[in-house]
């Protein structure tokens, strides 16, 4: 094994995930959700327990408010997190190798995973995007195939 391939092995969680990501709990309203997912650039929003503990207890994805809400002809406008999330929450604690994350995003065929720090809050976030320029080539490729593999319920 070359150097190379052994740093990127001893990568972890949180030398990757992107910080401080914007997090709601069950009450906020959907358009809020959408504007935080327009803002922050990204497709997955953490809904806490509460602002304080910001401890993840479901996520809120696009994919989420397309199927659960506006494809069963619900208006989105009238909708909180709660009508919609993916629960529970799927975390990664940020001191997991990146071969750990790997594993976890495959199994649960997600592509975005909030990571949480020792007391169990969200401190950040983990995509497909940020694994791809540290993962190899192999590894990245499974993930995707993983991942996009036909499940029950992919609203993740």
């Amino acid at each position: 094994m070359d150097g190379h391939t052994e740093s990127k092995q001893a990568l972890l969680a949180g030398s990757v995930m992107t910080l401080h990501p914007s997090c709601c709990t069950v009450d906020t309203p959907i358009t809020r959700v959408a504007q935080l997912m327009v803002l922050q650039d990204c497709g997955e929003i953490p809904i806490v327990r509460d602002e304080h503990s910001r401890v993840p207890i479901g996520v809120v994805t696009d994919r989420d408010i397309v199927c659960r809400l506006i494809a069963k002809g619900l208006n989105p406008l009238e909708q909180t997190a709660q009508s919609c999330m993916s629960e529970p929450a799927i975390t990664v604690d940020e001191e997991k190798p990146i071969a750990d994350v790997l594993a976890l995003m495959e199994k649960h065929q997600i592509r975005r995973v909030p990571v949480v720090n020792a007391r169990g809050e969200c401190v950040g976030m983990i995509s497909q995007a940020d694994l791809a320029w540290t993962g190899s080539r192999k590894e990245v490729a499974e993930l995707v195939r993983e991942i996009s593999r036909e499940s029950e319920d992919s609203s993740r």
